[in-house]
């Protein structure tokens, strides 16, 4: 049936098909390592979304913080600013008042009407 010879031809051209094989699959890559490959690719990528996605959501909660606490400080700034102006022109009224009684004056204006001025 087959010689020696036969046997060594066809040894000699599986091992040739298989070098082609291989050669080809060095040129192109292998297709299991390729879709191992793009599986990692695919697990990493959406690591690396979430991991973004997070560190952003961070930086906004950071920030609504700080800017929370800056409104915070302005109207505290805004309070004590009109509560200073509100005791200077209460001491002003009650200097003034003092002026009038030391010369013997008084004045008829009551809460109402300095509440009025002050409106505009």
């Amino acid at each position: 049936m087959f010689g020696l010879l036969d046997g060594l031809k066809l040894g000699a051209g599986i091992a040739a098909g298989l070098l082609l094989y291989h050669l080809y699959a060095i040129a192109i890559g292998y297709p299991s390592a390729a879709r191992e490959a793009r599986a990692g690719y695919v697990i990493l990528a959406e690591k690396t979304a979430a991991e973004a996605k997070a560190t952003e959501m961070e930086r906004q909660r950071n920030a609504a913080a700080q800017a929370t606490e800056e409104h915070r400080k302005r109207l505290e700034a805004a309070q004590a600013s009109e509560q200073f102006a509100k005791d200077t022109l209460e001491t002003e009224i009650k200097s003034y008042e003092l002026q009038l009684s030391q010369k013997n004056r008084q004045c008829v204006l009551d809460r109402g009407d300095v509440d009025f001025l002050l409106r505009h």
